[in-house]
């Protein structure tokens, strides 16, 4: 794991989940990869979901695990995955999944960099056209600073 919430293997420009729940799954099981939470996050990002949604709007579901998960997150990172097709997020359209785990409330500051990013429709739509994770990675490279 580097210093990096985000690193470039981190990005998916096209996911393959079809539903929310997958989606959930796949933004796990790259911050599993990463080396960031263990495999009982998954579980924990699923229990989260039952309790509230995490859509945020403009397209973004921001899955992250419940208080009761965070011993199973081992560093502070993102999955993004973009997907062509909109998923249905309990009946709302999404395109992006940014998986979080946060460690030591580390996941505040990250989602409030997300937040700023997602609120500015340009750059939404910057995301949606960009043709590679590494131009992915340099329109989301304000999560990295601390």
């Amino acid at each position: 794991m580097s210093d990096k919430v985000l690193e470039l293997d981190q990005i998916r420009i096209s996911g393959t989940a079809t539903t929310r729940d997958e989606a959930i799954q796949e933004a796990a099981q790259i911050l599993i990869a990463a080396g960031a939470v263990t495999d009982d996050y998954l579980g924990y990002m699923m229990q989260r979901e039952t309790l509230t949604s995490t859509f945020m709007g403009n397209g973004l579901a921001i899955p992250h695990g419940t208080n009761d998960g965070k011993d199973t997150i081992l560093a502070s990172a993102l999955s993004f995955v973009r997907y062509d097709e909109p998923l249905d997020w309990n009946g709302n359209p999404v395109r992006f999944v940014v998986g979080i785990a946060g460690k030591e409330n580390g996941h505040l500051e990250i989602l409030s960099g997300i937040a700023i990013i997602f609120s500015d429709e340009d750059e939404v739509q910057k995301l949606a056209d960009a043709q590679s994770a590494e131009e992915i990675l340099e329109l989301l490279s304000g999560v990295n600073e601390k």
